[in-house]
């Protein structure tokens, strides 16, 4: 959010802030005390539960509602966050504003849920195509993660960048960030796990072009506005077709020649399809934590008692209010197993894509009902990619010793 209000400044816009957790207590009670100095105002649904913040815009009243990265509102949606459920009501609450809602890659079955938990009645759609001819799309596949270590290595040496390598595990991408440096590539390692400022401060220096690689999660890069990023390699292959093109979206957005590049090794599937599966509660808790909730229990009891997750506990709190008590636990069980498949079907169909012996970009617009509509000049290693001329855009950072960076920290005395 804080990359998009700076570049609203920097067009010129001084009236625009964003409500986030990097603020301070004070900072971000005197934010909401004087939100009607604001034209836009950037604020995350999660946010938007704040009394005290829905009762401020409530006050200063809200011309345009713009939901971002609509599709997580969706419960068949990859990205499905329960904090997007209740955008429906707060729109209500709000006076029910003009609502613009934006999503790079949704499926119809996906919009038409969009417009559904939105409430939307009188509603109009523009649907473009999800193609990005300038990126080449590429699947290295290996027998053992041990070759695809040594692939991405080589990659980052060669490969053109600024680029992103996202990974599945922290872990992973701390390790693989340590043996990149090891060989003098000019990178940095990004995750949630992180310290906030840490996080800001790598972030900057990606965008002013100090670090070349970012070894991270798929948490990098959301509303990150860098035009000249090369090159997208997966180090472990997506949650779905959806996901994949949300992230190589990031490449190329100055219409220039980029890279897609996804490593695959054998049976790198069982991640993403694990991670489906303990996203969802047992029955047992499902019915212990109704039970709990409807007692008054205090909320991080519940879930420390229940062993539950952050988001498990957000999702069935959203359902506890919304769904009716009759048969509740029963229900939302074979929702949230519905859900399971759904993903696990989303995760296969990533796999199809890695396995196509025919044309990778026919394949991923296959899923959003498209075709191809030009031949791209390098479209992929299926159909030929051929040599990329991609001049390297080399960061400005260079590697100095702890004494260099201690001269520049204190004034020496001549």
């Amino acid at each position: 959010m804080q990359d998009q209000v700076d570049q609203i400044k920097l067009r010129g816009e001084k009236r625009v802030t964003a409500i986030n957790s990097f603020l301070t207590f004070k900072e971000r009670k005197q934010l909401i005390a004087n939100l009607e100095a604001y034209r836009f105002i950037f604020l995350s649904p999660e946010m938007l539960n704040s009394n005290e913040v829905l009762q401020k815009l409530k006050e200063i009243g809200i011309g345009l509602l713009v939901i971002d990265e609509a599709h997580c509102i969706s419960q068949w949606g990859p990205d499905f966050r329960p904090d997007y459920l209740r955008l429906g009501h707060l729109k209500k609450t709000l006076g029910s504003p003009c609502t613009l809602a934006l999503t790079a890659t949704a499926t119809e079955e996906i919009r038409k849920d969009i417009a559904k938990k939105l409430n939307l009645n009188n509603w109009k759609e523009w649907v473009y195509s999800v193609n990005r001819p300038n990126i080449a799309l590429e699947v290295n596949t290996f027998n053992d993660v041990a070759q695809k270590e040594n692939k991405l290595l080589l990659l980052v040496q060669r490969n053109t960048a600024p680029g992103i390598i996202f990974f599945s595990s922290r872990k992973k991408a701390e390790e693989m960030q340590a043996a990149a440096s090891a060989r003098h590539v000019s990178c940095s390692v990004y995750h949630g796990g992180m310290e906030t400022d840490q996080r800001i401060l790598i972030q900057q220096q990606f965008i002013n072009g100090q670090l070349d690689w970012i070894f991270a999660t798929n948490a990098f890069g959301m509303g990150i506005n860098k035009n000249n990023i090369r090159t997208v390699i997966h180090f472990h292959m997506s949650s779905s077709v959806e996901n994949f093109l949300q992230e190589i979206g990031r490449a190329g957005r100055d219409l220039k020649q980029a890279h897609s590049i996804l490593l695959y090794s054998a049976n790198d599937e069982f991640i993403p399809l694990q991670l489906a599966e303990l996203e969802k509660p047992a029955l047992e808790q499902i019915e212990n934590f109704y039970s709990m909730f409807k007692r008054d229990m205090p909320i991080n009891e519940i879930q420390e008692k229940l062993m539950l997750t952050d988001t498990q506990v957000r999702v069935l709190r959203y359902y506890i209010q919304h769904e009716p008590a009759e048969h509740w636990a029963e229900r939302i069980n074979h929702l949230l197993e519905k859900r399971v498949n759904s993903k696990k079907e989303k995760v296969m169909e990533m796999k199809s894509y890695i396995e196509t012996d025919s044309c990778r970009r026919a394949k991923l617009l296959a899923f959003f009902e498209e075709s191809p509509s030009a031949e791209a000049d390098h479209c992929c290693d299926n159909c030929g990619i051929g040599n990329m001329v991609m001049n390297r855009e080399k960061s400005s950072y260079k590697e100095v010793n702890w004494k260099e960076k201690l001269d520049r920290l204190l004034i020496k005395n001549e």
